[in-house]
């Protein structure tokens, strides 16, 4: 056989492997990846992953996992380092709820900070790694201005608005300090918000929380002896823990949630409202979030 009917035959059968392995990819996204299940009595496990946009999935895994009958307690898993708002907000009233019928306990990895923080707080006990990066309870709002780069290019923007305020944040004009008023005094809203929530959850006299959120982070240790989380341990450990407090006995068996299955048409719209954010947040679109800031590698609340 000639060498170049062999180089062709090995770029034949690299490009089916590569077909493949992108049948298979797009199979899993659109089938989903199956159910992990038993039948039997378990610990129920939920995931919170990456910075927290939007709430809809993890809500109903956690209301999945109150109405199982055979689900004893929870894990819930957080690998987060915060996100939007609102969707925080809704995620931790879930596990409130949740917390209520029976006992959630959190594992933090790496990071669960901010948002990824106030999620966690109903848990009845949550474990820390020693270098968990957690805490950084704050509110968190960025701001651009473009004009002097329009002027560069000799670009002018025009805005018709109802009132004043309509257009405070925008990218093509100066904050006034009306508007920094305005925006501070929204900004110190949601961190009152904040700092109640993890008071009345964590069973801390308000002022010390006022004290402990101006923004820092702190290590697994240092949470633990602020009292932020309660003990240092694995997710291993946050399983028999909550094996135990279920009353089970022997290696407590985790029932997973269903993973939502994804179709084509969801995964395009998925992707077009990912580009259409994208493009928000450069024409100057601004959000108030929980993250840690960009600058850490994190994002706000």
């Amino acid at each position: 056989m000639k060498k170049s009917h062999v180089i062709i035959a090995v770029v034949i059968v690299a490009t089916l492997l590569l077909l493949f392995a992108m049948s298979v990819q797009i199979a899993r996204l659109v089938l989903g990846d199956g159910v992990i299940n038993s039948s039997g009595d378990g610990i129920g496990y939920v995931e919170v992953k990456g910075p927290i946009l939007d709430s809809g999935e993890t809500v109903k895994q956690l209301a999945e996992m109150r109405k199982k009958t055979n689900v004893k307690a929870v894990v819930l898993r957080i690998e987060s380092p915060g996100g939007v708002i609102g969707p925080s907000q809704e995620i931790y009233a879930a596990v409130k709820k949740l917390a209520k019928t029976k006992k959630v306990v959190v594992s933090m990895g790496s990071v669960a900070a901010s948002g990824g923080y106030h999620v966690a707080i109903p848990a009845a006990v949550i474990y820390a790694n020693p270098g968990t990066i957690t805490g950084s309870i704050g509110v968190l709002m960025k701001l651009s201005n473009v004009e002097g780069l329009m002027d560069k290019v000799g670009m002018k923007a025009f805005t018709l608005k109802s009132g004043k305020f309509k257009d405070t944040g925008s990218p093509v004009r100066p904050l006034t300090d009306e508007d920094k008023a305005l925006l501070q005094g929204v900004i110190g809203n949601l961190h009152e918000q904040f700092v109640k929530a993890v008071a009345e959850s964590r069973k801390l006299p308000v002022e010390e929380v006022r004290r402990l959120a101006d923004g820092r982070v702190y290590t697994g240790e240092q949470a633990l002896a602020l009292r932020l989380v309660d003990r240092l341990g694995t997710l291993e450990d946050a399983v028999e823990e909550a094996g135990r407090l279920a009353g089970i006995k022997g290696e407590p068996t985790l029932i997973m949630p269903p993973k939502k299955r994804k179709f084509l048409r969801e995964l395009l719209l998925e992707e077009v409202s990912g580009i259409f954010s994208a493009a928000a947040r450069r024409d100057g679109g601004f959000s108030v979030n929980y993250e840690l800031d960009s600058s850490m590698g994190d994002t706000a609340r």
